[in-house]
């Protein structure tokens, strides 16, 4: 098997950690940014390990789900989760727009204190994947900064916002 693809995203937010951890694990401020541009609706978020989310993006009369399951949760510092797309009834399925999409992803995302800010490292490798989605993964990466940045730029506004107490 081919050496596993990884994507890695490094991002300094203007706040501290307490605000932006919550910008992750608040159901109500996560769906503010988690898929930029359609609808994000959350289904279920429990946020601890074993602890699943079922979240479901809409746009026009389209409509994508995924699943994560938590692997682990430390507080302001990390989470980690299995990522997969799934059918109408929140089984792992093939992703509907790009078939060859790896079914699992192994997410870690980490805070750490850095330049007044927090750092936030986030990581994806495609789990148990066939050669066709490490070369969809591979082929993708490139293009995964702009979906993630246009959600970073609104977790930007809105720490703006409860930073000035909005």
């Amino acid at each position: 098997m081919s050496k596993l693809p990884e994507y890695q995203l490094d991002r300094l937010f203007n706040a501290p950690r307490a605000l932006v951890w919550r910008a992750w694990t608040e159901p109500e401020l996560l769906a503010r940014w988690y898929g930029p541009g359609v609808e994000t609706i959350i289904h279920q978020f429990d946020l601890e390990p074993g602890g699943i989310w079922l979240n479901e993006m809409k746009w026009a009369d389209k409509s994508m789900k995924s699943k994560a399951l938590f692997m682990e949760v430390e507080t302001e510092q990390k989470l980690v989760w299995h990522h997969s797309s799934t059918d109408a009834d929140w089984n792992i399925a093939a992703n509907p727009m790009m078939p060859d999409w790896p079914r699992t992803l192994l997410t870690t995302v980490t805070f750490s204190d850095a330049d007044a800010g927090t750092k936030v490292r986030l990581t994806q490798i495609p789990i148990d994947p066939t050669e066709a989605e490490i070369t969809c993964f591979a082929d993708k990466m490139s293009g995964m900064d702009n979906g993630w940045g246009s959600g970073y730029k609104i977790i930007d506004e809105m720490l703006a916002e409860q930073k000035a107490g909005k």
